[in-house]
């Protein structure tokens, strides 16, 4: 089963992190909105201190959080980032029983583009031999002309102590196509659901609404102004308070 870990008590919000992220980098705002709920985060398989697997598809992933959702108590509200974002609409779309609301942060269930390739490649380049703290990694990524921001994000995901990524790259790399895409699934989903994107980003479009809407039929929209695609670390405090607001109202 995958890692995680919990805070607070009262109806459970389930937290899914996105590519090369990791339940450390929602501790924060996991444990500010614990004040009136129950926050479980997980690490997603292959990344952190999940188990290792040779697949890394959308299925995959939805039966992953199924089953943790099954071991901690359903139904849950759910909120996926990204790649989390996709695996949580797999969730919902497969096993509805078990979703109480969906927050679909900055994706939509679409295919892109965008390779995530080149990253895998800055982080393997870093030397983690002559790595004793993760700034030291950190000038090694920007060398490499990966932003400040990204720097701080994958660094959280080295183990010091052991020299080693916590993220299964080879998995990542080969499924690349899979977690770019998103898969072709019968039905619909018809909880509460939140498309939360940032105003700067072109991740979730007017465009993907008629895609949207036949799976997710109750689906609104909301932005977040002067965010990109990593809202919630640009923008903690106003993407904490849209998502509080949020499952406050759906819980009524």
């Amino acid at each position: 089963m995958l890692n995680y870990n919990e805070f607070g008590t009262g109806p459970t919000l389930l937290i899914a992190h996105g590519l090369y992220g990791s339940a450390r980098n929602w501790g924060v705002i996991a444990k500010r909105l614990s004040d009136t709920r129950r926050v479980v985060v997980v690490d997603m398989r292959n990344h952190g201190d999940s188990p290792r697997f040779d697949t890394h598809s959308y299925p995959d992933m939805a039966n992953d959080l199924a089953e943790v959702i099954e071991h901690i108590g359903a139904p849950v509200d759910v909120l996926g980032h990204s790649m989390g974002g996709k695996a949580s609409m797999a969730l919902a779309l497969t096993r509805p029983e078990l979703v109480r609301s969906l927050i679909s942060a900055d994706i939509a269930p679409v295919s892109y583009t965008h390779s995530q390739i080149h990253f895998i490649e800055a982080m393997r380049a870093v030397d983690l031999n002559t790595v004793t703290r993760r700034a030291e990694a950190s000038e090694q990524l920007e060398a490499q002309g990966v932003s400040a921001e990204l720097q701080s994000f994958f660094t959280q995901s080295i183990d010091i102590s052991d020299k080693v990524w916590k993220l299964n790259f080879d998995a990542l790399a080969a499924d690349m196509d899979k977690i770019l895409s998103f898969p072709t699934l019968a039905g619909s989903y018809d909880g509460p659901t939140l498309f939360l994107s940032g105003a700067e980003s072109d991740y979730v479009t007017r465009e993907h609404r008629p895609i949207i809407k036949p799976l997710f039929p109750n689906a609104r929209f909301a932005k977040i102004p002067e965010a990109g695609h990593w809202l919630h670390s640009e923008r903690p405090r106003a993407f904490e308070s849209v998502v509080r607001t949020y499952l406050d109202a759906v819980s009524k």
